[in-house]
């Protein structure tokens, strides 16, 4: 019975020494500790138990538990920067600096002829080529980007030095330094599949499209540089089928039409029209179909997230330009036939991205785009092909063409489109169109006009048949620009028909007898007469109209314009028309007025008993 106090005691002192040692290690290593109960004090024994009371044996403590250690904590912004710069920063700059030396030895052995022609070549050459495998040393290990770079330096080399022994030396003829370039390219290629690496893939077409630059003569070869060009093109179309680069398109579109302007401006006569024409349409169907084929990357910046939109929109916008530029010396017509065929080849690739499923990730955008874009040619088309009120007129009709077909196939799309149409339209007949009639009534301006009225009236007929709000507001301000372009076209009858007069009294007058200033003056009071004798037949019949339709917005257009037949008879009528003109103003005003006004004193509406339900079922909080 006595060793089992010695050995909870020699326990006791084993935790303690445990504890202690613990205590010294945090202290060396400066690690808070979790502050712990001190250990109880030694306790006497229990008096031994009585035979008639059973001995209790006290359960030794638990031990303390070691406090939880802290994690190293996260390195500081300065070492991330301090990272970068030594892996990325020197990393340039110790690349500039030994080009700089190289590029300083070789210069200084060019300078005194220790190095010929064909050595220099040599040298660039195998230097270019060794710097290419050395960086592959580096990619093995992971050090991709200090790999790419050394790639970078290793093909320049190689590229000016083929540029340089045709160029500079005439070592090789230009042939052999195209096919020396082109297997630098191809081989640059390769590795960028191998390794998927878009960079090096972007490396090769920048290669490629340097190329006829730098082995340039300053002569015209349009065949060998556009069909060059047509490769690397399709080549890129290729490559970006199996991988997810579309930078690649805009590089490869950038250096197609740089090379193209270049050429142009160089080089071009009507005489090659033909041919230029070809590789014009060649390159824009590569482009037009590039953006449907594109593969779509898993994870995509939103730089490069329209890129097929940009590109798709940019390609139509420059081939039709150019066309333009050649054909339109040639013959106009060939050009507004030329626009329509545009609009339906985009016409039929809306239709290949809505139904095909090429590209589901940009297949809302694409759709939608190729659609606007057709819609476009076609406006484009109309005045290329059409003079004067007829370009009004066309856009007219296509505006209604448009607004039945958007019925049809229910696209508010077209819908807006055909809006645009019409409001183009619209401000071409108020803003730029000049008429010049010789009959009243039936001629070509009364002819405009009532096409637009027509249009605008199957505009607000479309859009009462919806129920959303977007489409009530496009009826109302459909039904208010019918009236005014109404209005407008009748008001320049009126003014012609006045002008026309006034120009007939010079013919047996003199304009500065008296007997002509009378005349005129006659002639002045019956066209203000008739002005508002328009407005108020024309508000009278929007009034009837409102009445019959039961349209409180109708009758408040006509509200509006008898308001301003008022005004205009009590300031204008009175100070200027001729007792019998002002008379019949007044009397024809204040009939007008007190048939409006006992319409509404009978209720013909209920409006009154309308106004009192809609009262009681509002709440009286309100």
């Amino acid at each position: 019975m006595d060793t089992l106090p010695n050995d909870l005691e020699a326990m006791r002192r084993i935790l303690a020494e445990l504890t202690a040692r613990v205590y010294r290690i945090e202290q060396t290593l400066r690690i808070d500790s979790v502050p712990q109960p001190q250990p109880r004090a030694f306790e006497p024994a229990a008096p031994a138990a009585t035979p008639s009371q059973p001995a209790t044996v006290a359960a030794p403590p638990p031990p303390p538990v070691p406090p939880p250690l802290k994690t190293a904590p996260h390195p500081k912004p300065d070492a991330d920067i301090e990272s970068r710069i030594g892996s990325h920063i020197l990393n340039r700059i110790g690349i500039a600096a030994l080009l700089i030396g190289i590029s300083y030895f070789l210069k200084f052995a060019f300078d005194n002829n220790w190095i010929g022609p064909a050595g220099r070549i040599t040298i660039g050459l195998l230097a270019g080529i060794a710097v290419v495998l050395w960086s592959e040393r580096f990619r093995s290990k992971g050090y991709q980007a200090f790999s790419y770079s050394l790639k970078a330096v290793g093909i320049g080399a190689l590229y000016l030095s083929l540029w340089a022994a045709f160029q500079l030396y005439n070592l090789i003829p230009s042939g052999a330094a195209f096919f020396m370039m082109l297997v630098v390219t191809a081989a640059t290629a390769a590795m960028a599949w191998a390794q998927d690496a878009q960079l090096l893939a972007a490396f090769a077409l920048t290669g490629g499209f340097t190329t006829p630059l730098l082995l340039s003569t300053g002569q015209n070869h349009e065949l060998a540089l556009f069909a060059y060009v047509a490769l690397l093109d399709v080549s890129t179309l290729l490559l970006i089928l199996c991988k997810p680069w579309r930078p690649l398109l805009v590089m490869a579109y950038a250096g197609t039409l740089l090379l193209y302007i270049g050429w142009y401006s160089t080089f071009y006569t009507r005489d090659q029209i033909g041919l230029t024409l070809i590789f014009a349409t060649i390159f824009f169907a590569i482009f037009a179909i590039a953006p449907l084929l594109a593969r779509q990357p898993e994870t995509e910046s939103s730089l490069f997230a329209s890129v097929p939109a940009a590109l798709a929109f940019v390609n139509a916008v420059v081939y039709f330009l150019q066309t333009y530029a050649m054909v339109q010396e040639v013959d106009k017509t060939y050009m507004a036939w030329f626009a329509l065929v545009l609009a339906a080849i985009y016409i039929l690739l809306s239709r290949w991205v809505q139904f095909r499923n090429t590209n589901p990730a940009a297949q809302p955008t694409l759709h939608f785009l190729h659609l606007a874009v057709a819609m476009g040619f076609i406006t484009i088309a109309i005045p290329i092909r059409l003079d004067a009120h007829w370009i009004t007129i066309g856009w007219f009709v296509e505006a209604g063409v448009l607004l039945w077909v958007a019925d049809r196939v229910e696209s508010d799309l077209l819908n807006a489109f055909a809006l645009a149409t019409l409001a183009l339209g619209v401000a071409r007949l108020l803003l730029i169109d000049n008429f010049s009639t010789t009959q009243l009534i039936f001629n070509l301006r009364m002819a405009t006009y009532a096409v637009a009225v027509a249009v605008l009236g199957a505009v607000a007929w479309y859009a009462a048949r919806r129920t959303d709000e977007a489409a009530r507001t496009v009826a109302a301000v459909a039904v208010v620009a019918l009236n005014i372009l109404a209005l407008t076209a009748l008001s320049h009858e009126i003014s012609d028909y006045y002008s026309r007069q006034i120009r007939d009294l010079r013919l047996p007058y003199n304009r500065w007898n008296s007997a002509y200033a009378l005349e005129l003056r006659r002639v002045q009071i019956a066209r203000d007469f008739t002005f508002s004798a328009l407005w108020m037949a024309y508000g009278a019949m929007l009034m009837v109209i409102g009445f019959l339709r039961r349209s409180a917005f109708v009758r408040w257009q006509a509200l509006l314009l008898i308001a301003l037949t008022i005004v205009k008879v009590f300031v204008v009528d009175v100070s200027q028309l001729d007792r019998g003109y002002r008379i019949v103003s007044f009397i024809v005003l204040g009939v007008l007025l007190l048939a409006i006004s006992f319409v509404y004193q009978r209720d013909w509406l209920q409006l009154s008993v309308n106004k009192k339900e809609h009262a009681e079922q509002t709440p009286a909080s309100l």
